[in-house]
């Protein structure tokens, strides 16, 4: 097992470590903690108890994991859980809190990037390959899906869902639910169309990219979905658009450029 620890950091006799695991100065891991191989904990990182995560994670400088959550009501004793998957970026100064619940979790996927000073609160769920600009802060109990983008200092309710291949411009304030595949921003927060250039990077084009474009339209004019072309995105927003929402979905912006813009 290859290992190199900084001998000013301090690891609990009982955390696990994988192999090839960089551990810079006065960095903690406390009892409990799991890592995965080829892992890299910044100087004056800190990871707390209850932590499990793969491998390949690279932890910035004064990056926090596994906080107890900021719930009046939570005991510290609680065991509950911040799970996180393979390849994340977590830069200087990002948190992430254990779940509020006995046995809980807040979850991470993996290959995400989390720039400085963002936040993940109490029993949250990110996606894989989803990106966090500065300063974006998700309250408890919030669903993040696969590749989305967080512009900067954006601010997400409790409760509130964010769809996969979303993307939410900077500084808008969320308090209801973001449809998948869509952009959405303004204040108040509004979809304002497909997030086009996601799409076509992810290889969903041609007809799939149609059926979409075609979808919108008929959920920004309360229509059903009934008669598209099955695809499989449309399979997933009708799964996702079929899970009862605790806040409801924001409104639309009424295209003015004509639907090819969608």
């Amino acid at each position: 097992m290859t290992q190199h620890i900084h001998p000013t950091a301090y690891i609990a006799p009982d955390a696990v470590l994988g192999n090839n695991i960089i551990v810079d100065p006065f960095a903690v891991i406390e009892s409990g903690v799991e890592l995965g191989d080829n892992c890299h904990i910044g100087a004056h990182a800190v990871i707390q108890r209850h932590v499990k995560m793969g491998s390949g994670n690279v932890l910035h400088p004064h990056a926090v994991l596994g906080g107890l959550p900021q719930d009046t009501s939570f005991k510290a004793e609680t065991v509950s859980w911040l799970l996180i998957g393979d390849n994340n970026v977590f830069r200087e100064g990002f948190t992430a809190h254990r779940a509020s619940k006995e046995h809980g979790e807040t979850r991470i996927g993996s290959g995400c990037y989390f720039m400085n000073n963002s936040h993940v609160a109490h029993d949250c769920t990110v996606g894989n390959n989803t990106i966090f600009a500065n300063n974006v802060a998700i309250g408890g109990h919030v669903e993040v899906g696969h590749n989305v983008f967080m512009g900067g200092a954006v601010v997400v309710h409790q409760f509130c869902r964010v769809g996969s291949f979303a993307i939410v411009q900077g500084t808008t304030g969320l308090n209801m639910d973001v449809i998948p595949f869509t952009l959405i921003g303004g204040r108040p927060a509004r979809h304002y169309r497909l997030n086009t250039i996601g799409l076509k990077r992810a290889g969903i084009t041609g007809e799939r990219y149609n059926v979409l474009a075609a979808a919108f339209r008929l959920l920004r004019n309360k229509q059903p979905l009934d008669d598209l072309q099955e695809t499989t995105e449309l399979v997933q927003l009708r799964d996702w658009l079929a899970v009862k929402s605790k806040r409801g979905i924001h409104g639309f912006i009424e295209s003015k450029r004509g639907n090819h813009n969608e």
